[in-house]
């Protein structure tokens, strides 16, 4: 588009608070615009936004449009779609962010055919190149094992950003900016699909992208009975449990354990893997944990090169006597 200038995130604000995603995109986006010298800008969509408009200006945006109708009140991909498109053509962003979460994987894609401009997926990291006004993402390539840096030559231009990748702003409650009221019209056909029936699945204990402590188990446990004993180390340390993709794909545990590329990326303080190789995959999800401890018989797995620290041996032995010493230092 001629003249574009700026950048504009994309988040959501369920039950009016701006959410973590969010947050994550504005430290990205806040980046950029002071690299270029633009506008940050965010598009908040839903029916009742409350605060939150106002909280992304806290936490780094120059301006937020609240972009709002009753049929936004629950997403719904094609509603949204139509919301999103209609702002990015008023807006006119040189760059647009969107998180690549369970709902920016249906939307960045479509919201860039829409456009008519390419999308760089997955991004870990994004910067500019001050001269040309180009975004610069790099984005993981042949299943993690490499990160390739990308471009876009047409404008907008789209990255869709791994969550989990940046940290949040310190909110500044004295920043100050500019709110926008944008009522959206949305014709009711362009739904091609309708909301059934929601099923909420009842969640226990801290979420596993949110945990600062990770205990993680793999396919060398061999079989589903020993998670109980991570279950039982994870809650002494206060964190959760992860897993593996083939842990998963045995069906050990539900899909929502899964850490790496094709599942949930996690930055805990401290990741505890137990029995698990350390293929690129893998690594993908946790590469931005503060400290890996990697528990395998097998002293040449790939694990240990991310290590920092490691131990190789049975885990049917290291894990009870971890857990024991962990139980007496809480305790004491």
């Amino acid at each position: 588009m001629a003249d574009a200038t700026g950048i504009l995130v994309f988040g959501e604000a369920p039950q009016g608070e701006l959410s973590a995603t969010a947050q994550e995109l504005l430290a990205a986006g806040r980046t950029l615009a002071d690299s270029l010298g633009q506008e940050l800008a965010i598009g908040l969509i839903g029916a009742d936004l409350s605060g939150a408009p106002q909280q992304a200006i806290a936490h780094g945006a120059d301006k937020a449009y609240a972009v709002t109708n009753p049929a936004l009140a629950d997403y719904h991909p094609d509603l949204y779609l139509s919301a999103m498109q209609t702002l990015a053509i008023e807006a006119n962003p040189n760059i647009i962010l969107i998180a690549r979460n369970n709902e920016g994987r249906e939307l960045a894609p479509r919201l860039a055919f829409r456009m008519g401009v390419g999308l760089a997926q997955d991004c870990l990291e994004v910067s500019a190149d001050a001269s040309t006004g180009k975004l610069l993402a790099n984005r993981p390539v042949y299943g993690g094992s490499a990160v390739a840096v990308v471009s876009c030559n047409q404008t907008p231009q789209i990255a869709a950003i791994r969550p989990k990748t940046y940290e949040p702003l310190d909110a500044d409650a004295g920043r100050s900016g500019q709110v926008v009221n944008f009522p959206v019209e949305i014709d009711p056909s362009v739904a091609k699909t309708r909301v059934v029936d929601v099923v909420k699945e009842e969640a226990e204990g801290i979420k596993l992208e949110d945990a600062r402590i990770v205990v993680s188990g793999g396919r060398g446990l061999g079989g589903p009975e020993p998670f109980a004993q991570l279950e039982e180390l994870a809650n002494l340390l206060g964190g959760a449990v992860g897993a593996s993709r083939a842990a998963v794909d045995s069906g050990w545990v539900p899909a929502n354990y899964q850490v790496g590329l094709t599942g949930k990326t996690i930055t805990p303080d401290l990741y505890i893997t137990v029995a698990i190789s350390g293929a690129s995959q893998h690594m993908a999800g946790c590469s931005g944990s503060k400290a890996i401890v990697a528990i395998n018989k097998d002293a040449d797995a790939n694990i240990f090169k991310d290590a920092r620290y490691g131990v190789v041996g049975d885990w049917e032995k290291v894990i009870p006597a971890l857990t024991e010493t962990v139980r007496e230092l809480t305790q004491s």
